[in-house]
């Protein structure tokens, strides 16, 4: 990358992770007031807030920050499995994603039930619960992969030590455009998984 494409794709993804995790902090609070709240006017608002936010806000930025995470790693000297704190980092935010796009499913049903019925604190508890179970999990996942980046521990792996030594910069130029093609693949499956999810839970709305 030339230094104005790095600074923009460096920006890029900082910005959407820390939004992501900006989201998934707001979707806690409104999951805990959902669970605890006696008003019954807060707690369907809490829910509808809920999957508007998801769709909206959380949604889109956790697919932006893991392809620009991607791009970033790729088109830098970091490389993508050549220390151990990305493939942690990645793996962190493969595992949030996938988790998240499965679990707008739950969220969608809450807030349908919450549009046309009022809720006790004893209707679908434990579907409310584990929202805010999820909802926890996916914040400190976010945490541990912010902090990753911050103190980049535990320095190569063996595979990346393997790289610096054998490739030249052709080589790994050609490597990485590799990877990119692979991980833009990867992220049209992931793209077509939110479509997917997104009109079915649209049809149960309905």
């Amino acid at each position: 990358m030339t230094p104005r494409v790095r600074r923009f794709a460096l920006t890029t993804h900082v910005t959407s992770s820390v939004g992501w995790l900006g989201a998934v902090a707001a979707f806690l609070a409104l999951a805990i007031g959902g669970v605890t709240s006696p008003d019954a006017q807060m707690v369907r608002a809490a829910y509808l807030a809920m999957e508007f936010t998801t769709w909206v806000v959380i949604v889109p930025l956790s697919l932006a920050s893991l392809l620009s995470g991607v791009i970033q790693s790729l088109g830098t000297s970091w490389g993508l499995f050549r220390h151990h704190w990305i493939v942690a980092k990645l793996a962190l935010t493969v595992l949030a994603t996938v988790i998240l796009l499965v679990h707008t499913q739950p969220i969608g049903f809450v807030s349908s039930v919450a549009a046309h019925a009022s809720l006790s604190s004893a209707d679908l508890r434990q579907l409310r619960i584990q929202l805010v179970a999820d909802a926890g999990a996916a914040l400190v996942a976010l945490l541990v992969a912010t902090t990753l980046s911050v103190y980049k521990p535990w320095g190569m792996t063996s595979y990346g030590r393997r790289m610096n030594a054998v490739l030249t910069p052709i080589d790994r130029a050609s490597t990485a455009r590799s990877w990119t093609l692979l991980w833009l693949a990867g992220l049209v499956l992931v793209i077509a998984l939110f479509a997917i999810l997104h009109l079915t839970g649209l049809h149960g709305g309905h």
